[in-house]
């Protein structure tokens, strides 16, 4: 049919035919603008895609560093770090059901209340669920498959030694970083730096792809203490058996090369097991031979004998008026517990004579005396830069009374740490040289400080042998095999500023005499039994460590097998306090 004769309506009257094309042409320069904006973004300019892509499966992760291994002076590992995983979860590609969040708090010992809070009630983008997981805690974690929970690779950090060794090496932080002893003097060398890597995961959070490495890790470095593993262990036992058997409140020893000034032996009692995250109380992670001050009593009469022999204001045989046991000075009596009319230097030390002590440091001045401590190391740190390390206290000498002077002589009115003590001794056991002390390896012997004579100490030396020989405080010191010698104390404890009847025993001795190796220093904290004096409670202690130490080290004898002489039960010349 033919339609064309038709009449057209108004609304195809009203169309022109230019508007069709005009719309063509719009839709064609569309589609050409979308296509252009296409392939900028897909080709010149990807970045912003790029962005939007990386967002939703790239991820920046940190790639950890293995911190260094602690050994021993011969090569035994004190600390080392060990694989362990992370559990981690980003909470908006988590997808579990009520069974799984269930099996999952279970596994990582979290209440399914937390868990549900990091997982589902958090705008994070990360979280952790729990941190350093043994190997077959991380397995159960993976069977569980849940998207979006992921393992990380960390370290956690073990002690061969565990309590034998942990207030000298301290222990690390759940990030592996060092917080107490030497790992956190050495952080800087154990720690290195952790990496980072640039990787593809997938919805349910494992890596399907490693894009690139950003930054590769640097490993720590290994460190080398100057610890005898086996000496260790030896003085660990003793000053534990020693705080034990006198029901004291602490113990701590320390032993020294007495030619190197390298700590060999460090332990305390009580302590703490480093593998066990969950700390104690601070007095069980206290270093005490470090950090603790106590008042060293007679130990310090040794000094005051070397003070005026190097002045030249007495010698060995030089006779001193101990005033029958009782010498008073501006109001203030100083007692001898075994009363003596006379005796030489040499006897005043044996004896422990605290009025022989004092007349012989207020033949000084107070100038002198102080410098002659000074130089010690007394008031100053040991430079073994332990964490914490108290410095000790020796006051100006510009304040001190006469009274002050005479009770220093004997160690009252001055306190040291443990370490210091033991290192003053040195001076005696290398001819006068006071040697630095270290807690690291040394391939060379390190070059001390002269301080007194040849003869001033060797005369010291051959009075400390008195001390430990028949008629002295210390026989229960005495070493089969070897001549020993060394001093006992026993100082008053100081509460509230006025001295109680709590003791403080110590005995720090060197052996062999005739050329020391070792020097041993020990101190137990408020015996509580009868017995409280140096050489009851520490000499015992310094005998066991010192004899098993020197044995050790393969160390000769330069004494008959036999020297003993004191029987165990044999009466003890009690010192003066």
């Amino acid at each position: 049919m033919n339609y064309a004769h038709l009449p057209q309506t108004s609304a195809q009257q009203a169309l022109p035919a230019w508007r069709s094309r005009l719309l063509f042409l719009l839709l064609l320069a569309g589609m050409a603008g979308l296509m252009v904006r296409a392939i900028y973004l897909q080709g010149i300019n990807n970045d912003f895609l790029q962005q939007k892509g990386d967002a939703r499966y790239g991820r920046v992760i940190e790639v950890p560093a293995h911190r260094g291994m602690i050994t021993d002076r011969n090569g035994e590992p004190l600390a080392i770090s060990t694989p362990a995983e992370t559990v981690w979860a980003s909470p908006p590609d988590v997808e579990a059901s009520p069974k799984q969040v269930a099996q999952l708090a279970r596994i990582i010992g979290m209440t399914e209340s937390d868990l549900k809070e990091r997982l589902f009630n958090t705008s994070k983008e990360f979280v952790y669920l729990k941190r350093q997981l043994p190997p077959e805690q991380a397995q159960q974690v993976v069977r569980l498959g849940i998207p979006g929970i992921s393992l990380k690779r960390e370290y956690r950090r073990y002690y061969p030694a565990g309590e034998v060794t942990s207030h000298l090496l301290g222990f690390t932080d759940v990030d592996d970083n060092g917080r107490e002893g030497i790992e956190l003097a050495q952080q800087a060398k154990l720690g290195g730096k952790v990496g980072s890597q640039q990787v593809i995961k997938d919805r349910r959070g494992h890596i399907v792809e490693d894009v690139a490495s950003l930054r590769a890790p640097k490993e720590g470095g290994d460190v080398a203490l100057s610890i005898d593993s086996k000496i260790q262990s030896i003085a660990f036992r003793e000053i534990q058996l020693a705080v034990e058997k006198h029901q004291a409140k602490a113990g701590s020893i320390v032993v020294l090369d007495a030619k190197t000034g390298e700590v060999l032996a460090l332990a305390n009692w009580p302590t703490f097991n480093p593998n066990n995250r969950v700390r104690p109380a601070l007095s069980f992670l206290r270093n005490r031979a470090v950090t603790d001050l106590f008042e060293p009593g007679s130990t310090m009469k040794p000094f005051t004998a070397a003070a005026v022999l190097e002045a030249g204001k007495f010698k060995s045989t030089t006779m001193v008026n101990t005033e029958n046991g009782k010498y008073s000075i501006g109001g203030r009596t100083i007692h001898d517990t075994h009363p003596e009319h006379m005796l030489s230097v040499a006897q005043v030390i044996q004896k422990s004579s605290n009025v022989g002590a004092a007349k012989m440091a207020l033949s000084l001045s107070p100038q002198d005396f102080w410098s002659s401590l000074s130089e010690n190391g007394f008031g100053a740190a040991t430079g073994s830069e332990f964490p914490g390390e108290a410095t000790g206290r020796l006051r100006d000498f510009k304040t001190w009374r006469p009274i002050e002077q005479a009770t220093m002589s004997y160690g009252n009115g001055i306190s040291v740490n443990l370490l210091q003590l033991a290192r003053a001794y040195t001076a005696f056991a290398n001819n006068g040289e006071l040697k630095p002390v270290t807690l690291l390896k040394q391939e060379t012997p390190a070059f001390g400080t002269k301080i007194y004579s040849d003869e001033t100490a060797g005369a010291v030396r051959a009075m400390l042998e008195m001390v430990v020989g028949p008629g002295g405080t210390a026989p229960l010191a005495q070493v089969a095999g070897y001549r020993v010698a060394g001093k006992t104390g026993t100082a008053h404890k100081l509460q509230n500023g006025r001295y109680v009847d709590k003791y403080v025993a110590s005995f720090v001795g060197m052996a062999p005499a005739s050329d020391p190796r070792l020097i041993v220093a020990v101190m137990v904290d408020d015996p509580g039994s009868k017995e409280h004096f140096g050489g009851q409670v520490a000499a015992p202690a310094f005998s066991s460590v010192m004899g098993a130490a020197l044995r050790s080290l393969d160390v000769p004898y330069d004494a008959p097998l036999d020297n003993v002489i004191v029987a165990p039960d044999a009466a003890i010349i009690e010192e003066d306090v």
